[in-house]
C-alpha cells in the first residue's frame, strides 16, 4: 500500500504555533522566530510563569517591566497631555500630570484591571498586552486618568452637591444610574455617609450636606472597588471627545452658602 507522504508530514502542532505567531505584531513575530533555542526556553518559561501567576502578580511584573517605557511614550504626546491638564483645571482638580503621576497611574491601571479580572480573569493579560503594543490603548491611559480624577472628585462631594450636579446634566437618568447611585451606595455601605430620617420630609438632613472625609488611600480603594476601568476610561473619553459631555459649574456646585441655607431650612 502506498503511503500518503503529504499526510504523514502534516504537523498539527506546527499549524497551532503558526496561528499563535500570526497574532503577534510583525516585528515581535520576526524577533521570536530569530531566537536561538536556548533563548526560546527562557521566553517559554516567562510565558508559563505569567499565565500561572495571579492577576496581582501579573500587574506587579508588568509595572516593573513596562511602566518606564510607557511613561516615556506618553510624555511624547504633549498635545493630549496638555488637553487633560486643561480639563482638570476646568473642573477645579489640582492634579498636575508629570512623569511621577503618569507612572503611578499606569501602575494603578494595571491594578484596577487586575481587580476587574476577578470577574473576567482571562481578559486581564490580554488587556495589559494591548496597552503595551497598541497606540490606541496607550491613549486610553489619558482618558482613564481624566475619568478617574473626576470620579474621585465626585466621591468627595456631598449628596446635595450630587443632586445639583445631576440636575444640570442633559441626560439626568443615565448620569444618576452610572455615577451617582454607585457612589452614594459606596458611601452608605462604608459608613461614610449614614442617612438618618431620610424618609421624613421635614427632618433635619445633616447627612445630605455632609462632605465625605476620605484619606487619599481610602479614596483610591473606593473608586477602584466601585467602578471598572472601562467606566473611568469611557468617562474621560467622552469629555476629551466632547468638552460639554459633562455640564459643570464649579461656583454653583461648591457654594457653601447655599449648602448652609439648605441645612438651616431643613431644620425648621
Amino acid at each position: 500500500m502506498a503511503l500518503n507522504h503529504s499526510r504523514i508530514s502534516e504537523n498539527p502542532f506546527k499549524a497551532s504555533s503558526d496561528t499563535i505567531l500570526k497574532k503577534l505584531p510583525p516585528r515581535a513575530k520576526e524577533w521570536v522566530e530569530s531566537l536561538p533555542w536556548h533563548h526560546r526556553r527562557y521566553m517559554l518559561s516567562l510565558c508559563y510563569l505569567m499565565c500561572a501567576a495571579s492577576p496581582e502578580m501579573q500587574a506587579e511584573f508588568l509595572d516593573d517591566y513596562t511602566a518606564d517605557g510607557l511613561v516615556s511614550r506618553k510624555l511624547e504626546d504633549k498635545e493630549t497631555e496638555q488637553r487633560v491638564n486643561e480639563h482638570l483645571k476646568e473642573f477645579g482638580i489640582k492634579t498636575e500630570l508629570d512623569a511621577t503621576v503618569l507612572r503611578q497611574y499606569i501602575r494603578q491601571f494595571y491594578i484596577h484591571t487586575a481587580q476587574d479580572a476577578r470577574r473576567q480573569p482571562d481578559l486581564y493579560l490580554e488587556s495589559a498586552l494591548r496597552l503595551v503594543f497598541s497606540t490606541e490603548e496607550r491613549n486610553n491611559v489619558f482618558n482613564y486618568i481624566l475619568g478617574f480624577e473626576l470620579l474621585k472628585m465626585m466621591f468627595r462631594m456631598s449628596w446635595f452637591q450630587h443632586e445639583k450636579l445631576y440636575r444640570i446634566q442633559r441626560n439626568q437618568e443615565e448620569f444618576i444610574v452610572t455615577y451617582v447611585k454607585p457612589i452614594q451606595y459606596a458611601h452608605r455601605v462604608n459608613g461614610i455617609i449614614v442617612p438618618k430620617d431620610e424618609g421624613v420630609f421635614f427632618a433635619k438632613r445633616n447627612y445630605f450636606v455632609q462632605t465625605p472625609e476620605l484619606s487619599e488611600k481610602k479614596l483610591l480603594e473606593l473608586v477602584i472597588a466601585t467602578f471598572t476601568t472601562d467606566v473611568a476610561t469611557n468617562f474621560g473619553f467622552s469629555i476629551m471627545r466632547h468638552p460639554n459631555a459633562l455640564t459643570f459649574d464649579y461656583d454653583y456646585l461648591f457654594d457653601l452658602d447655599q449648602d448652609m441655607i439648605f441645612d438651616l431650612s431643613a431644620a425648621e
